[in-house]
């Protein structure tokens, strides 16, 4: 059978190894026209740690985790108000099976783990779905035919788009805006992180393996803006505008943010859906049960959810869809809940281990 997944970021390239294993032919299509570069700390908890062995991957991801001694906050002027380390974190993030890895190491070990052909720089035009498969038009022209198709594409799914229909009726938003983008390591940050707050507006900055690279998040709280997620210098006025006030190193990170090339911007949303599929075409991850960077469980949802589908999909292709939803609800369900428990500062760490091995992967 020939599958076509949209999107190589995370879930993308581990449905595709999964389907692989089970005898699938797969094709990865990718909007971006290479492996996309930067992006934040991300964390591979409970579950989706027992994918990652499954995997063979694991012990390259503990090998490639970040190696941070500890994070400070500070005040609008940079004096530092607050300080961990990890020595006094014990029993915290510092000291938990959990592995925080940069989202574009992460990425690169699961592609890396595939077999599946990746068709960079193009993207899915239109679907057209029978009871034997899913006819599909790429907009580089060319066409293909698929036993069935899936959106790993993120918040702003093209493939749920074209099967479900405008992302207005699916996505929750939850008041801010976030950005992220790498900079020259200025304030010589050394595997450290430096969270910062000025009303509505903050951010965190933090390095790690490369000394001289500082990666940087800005973010605002706002209700919904009508943006273009395609425009990224439109959202990096939006970042200016409400940052200019920033004060302490705002300047000189607002001008670091207009030379990065690898600037990533999006709302602080979750979608919530009905249904993951409709006929042959499905949804993983983000695109079709994003909690939020807000719960830290994005990752994790993404590859337990790729895990789960192939693995009823290959069990039994007859309502396989079925299986997948009923197995993942309740946990998409708490961890979505996660986002809601303690807004902009994280879930508590016993609700993230209890929401992250809820679900029976055998």
């Amino acid at each position: 059978m020939k599958v076509l997944i949209s999107g190589a970021s995370v879930g993308g390239p581990v449905l595709a190894y999964w389907l692989g294993r089970h005898g699938f032919e797969v094709t990865v299509v990718e909007r971006a026209p290479s492996p996309r570069k930067g992006g934040q700390a991300i964390d591979i908890r409970g579950a989706a740690l027992t994918v990652a062995d499954r995997m063979g991957v694991l012990d390259e991801v503990r090998a490639m985790k970040t190696t941070m001694r500890g994070m400070s906050m500070v005040d609008g002027d940079g004096n530092e108000i607050m300080r961990s380390t990890e020595e006094t974190l014990s029993g915290g993030r510092f000291d938990s099976p959990d592995v925080e890895i940069m989202r574009d190491d992460l990425n690169a070990i699961l592609i890396g783990a595939t077999d599946a052909r990746y068709r960079y720089d193009d993207s899915i035009a239109t679907l057209t779905q029978d009871g034997q498969g899913v006819d599909v038009t790429f907009e580089s022209g060319e066409k293909g035919r698929y036993d069935y198709v899936f959106g790993a594409d993120g918040l702003h799914s093209n493939v749920r788009r074209l099967a479900f229909g405008a992302e207005s009726q699916f996505l929750s938003h939850l008041g801010m805006y976030v950005s992220i983008f790498t900079a020259d390591n200025f304030l010589g940050l050394d595997h450290w992180q430096t969270w910062f707050r000025e009303g509505d507006v903050g951010g965190a900055l933090f390095s790690d393996r490369d000394p001289g690279v500082m990666r940087v998040n800005l973010g605002f709280a706002a209700d919904p803006i009508d943006y273009d997620h395609r425009d990224v210098d439109q959202q990096k006025r939006l970042i200016q505008e409400h940052c200019s006030e920033l004060r302490w190193e705002g300047p000189r990170l607002l001008d670091a943010m207009w030379k990065a090339d690898d600037f990533y911007f999006d709302a602080m949303a979750q979608v919530k859906m009905e249904r993951w599929s409709a006929g042959r075409v499905a949804l993983i991850g983000d695109a079709g049960y994003c909690a939020s960077p807000l719960s830290g469980q994005g990752t994790s949802l993404a590859m337990v959810g790729a895990y789960v589908v192939a693995q009823e999909l290959g069990r039994d292709p007859i309502a396989a869809f079925d299986r997948y939803e009923a197995r993942m609800r309740p946990f998409v369900a708490q961890n979505q809940a996660l986002a809601l428990e303690n807004p902009g500062q994280g879930a508590a760490p016993e609700s993230v281990q209890r929401a992250a091995t809820s679900i029976t992967l055998d």
